[in-house]
């Protein structure tokens, strides 16, 4: 186990003999905001080096190498005090408009709490994090993969529709889109900031310069309407070496359809919008009356392809649902292909968001200014041997190859086969067109049907009986 592995597994082992801190959720949030100020205050190091007469924003007696630094410093009481009573409301009042520095520390507080109560045990983690270096480079990469965890483990809320996109399939998009240095990048419905990470390490391969660096920074934004997610993504950026990331908080479906100009658009969009939510009433009506519904996935798709500039190229995460949906889902569609080149849909099997849903996805790539004139389909297929996904053996990035092969030799083969836009046209736009090189799938034959429903009638059972303990040890 490496010291940093060791070092995250102590942080959570101390936090969960606290009692503020109640699950998942509130841990990771916990860890994030500290990890947060400890990385903001080695960046700083860097910058009273690099940047001219630079001033922090944060006063001298709320910087971390003034309270947190020395091990034998504040704890107990008296460190909670200083945390709840002055850090917190301190931080959550700085002016905005002093610096970009402010005005990130502002954007991670606003919706940030403490919730940790046991100030010894709050002073054990700050040492803990206090042994990480976040200016070596080292430190700072394996820091990564663990970060790359933390954030797999929080994707557990699938009744909201945030479901971490497996890193193969991010890799993939990025890989396919091809991002430049200087092309404008937007995922308008961030989470963590998995595209973006993924463009960051894509661009990054032609960065020569200091200057190069600036362009970059500034070419690569998200938006996230959730406190949390803003939070991780803004701390994943500054961990790719992001001086001032640009995350901001929002959502975009809040602001009037006829209210985006020009300015607002971008070379590339890559996002996996959440599917399955639905957005607060009142949201539809900023939309024209033909894209109105509630469901977040229709009305994100309908603003990409406002957002992108002509030429521009998007790929995006969409739900089977999309594909054959009919009223509202219809006329986007139309949309879609009257004003872009949808040129390609890579249907993903089953399983390949498990465990947060079971739901069949598809990738679909387009670009902005000229009509749709055919749309081919690309059916991953499963490696050999493998009959689904789950968490310890998720889709892998190598598994993509066949698509890569593929993409710039079209023809057709056992996965992939065109439809034209005139015969999408007729179907009334059901873009849920089968795969007519493959025959149906069969069914099972019923001592396996039968063996299914044994196991599945098991697992219930079990469930049931760990709920009837648990609110009998609570009920105690």
């Amino acid at each position: 186990m490496s010291q940093i592995t060791s070092n995250i597994k102590s942080i959570r082992d101390i936090m969960r003999k606290d009692t503020g801190v109640d699950g998942d959720a509130q841990r990771i949030s916990q860890m994030v905001w500290m990890l947060f100020m400890k990385i903001f205050a080695d960046k700083e190091e860097e910058w009273e080096i690099t940047i001219d007469d630079y001033e922090s924003p944060i006063p001298e007696e709320l910087k971390w190498q003034t309270w947190a630094a020395d091990e034998e410093g504040l704890t107990g009481d008296n460190l909670m005090e200083f945390v709840n009573n002055t850090l917190f409301p301190t931080l959550k009042e700085l002016d905005i408009t002093e610096s970009p520095q402010a005005r990130i520390i502002r954007s991670v507080f606003d919706d940030t709490y403490n919730y940790m109560k046991n100030g010894t045990l709050f002073r054990q983690v700050i040492n803990e994090i206090n042994t990480i270096d976040f200016n070596s480079n080292e430190e700072r990469h394996m820091f990564n993969d663990i970060y790359e965890t933390i954030l797999k483990e929080l994707q557990s809320a699938g009744s909201s529709g945030e479901y971490y996109t497996p890193r193969a399939v991010t890799q993939f998009m990025v890989d396919i889109l091809n991002p430049q240095l200087g092309e404008s990048v937007m995922d308008p419905a961030c989470g963590t900031g998995g595209f973006l990470t993924c463009t960051i390490d894509h661009v990054n391969q032609q960065v020569k310069t200091s200057e190069d660096t600036q362009i970059m920074q500034s070419a690569i934004r998200g938006i996230e309407k959730k406190p949390l997610p803003t939070l991780l993504c803004t701390t994943n950026l500054m961990l790719h070496g992001f001086d001032l990331p640009a995350v901001r908080r929002d959502n975009l479906l809040t602001k009037p359809y006829a209210d985006w100009s020009g300015k607002d658009k971008v070379d590339i969009i890559l996002t996996n919008p959440p599917f399955g939510g639905v957005e607060e009433d009142g949201t539809e009506t900023n939309f024209p009356q033909k894209f109105r519904t509630k469901e977040t996935a229709d009305l994100f798709l309908a603003l990409i392809i406002k957002l992108l500039k002509d030429k521009g190229r998007c790929a995006v995460v969409l739900p089977d649902g999309t594909l054959f949906g009919e009223g509202v889902k219809t006329r986007i569609k139309e949309e879609l292909m009257e004003k872009c080149n949808l040129h390609t849909i890579v249907r993903l099997p089953n399983g390949v968001f498990n465990p947060y849903t079971g739901i069949k996805t598809n990738v679909l790539f387009f670009e902005k200014g000229t009509p749709t004139e055919e749309v081919w389909y690309f059916e991953h297929p499963y490696p050999e041997g493998v009959k689904n996904y789950n968490k310890s053996k998720p889709i892998n990035i190598k598994e993509f190859d066949l698509e890569k092969a593929w993409w710039n030799n079209r023809e057709e083969n056992q996965y992939a086969w065109k439809v034209s836009a005139e015969e999408i046209k007729k179907r009334n736009y059901n873009l849920d067109i089968k795969n007519p090189h493959q025959a149906e799938d069969s069914l099972a034959s019923p001592e396996e049907l039968l063996e299914e429903f044994r196991a599945c009638e098991q697992n219930i059972s079990s469930i049931q009986e760990e709920i009837v303990k648990v609110l009998t040890e609570a009920l105690h």
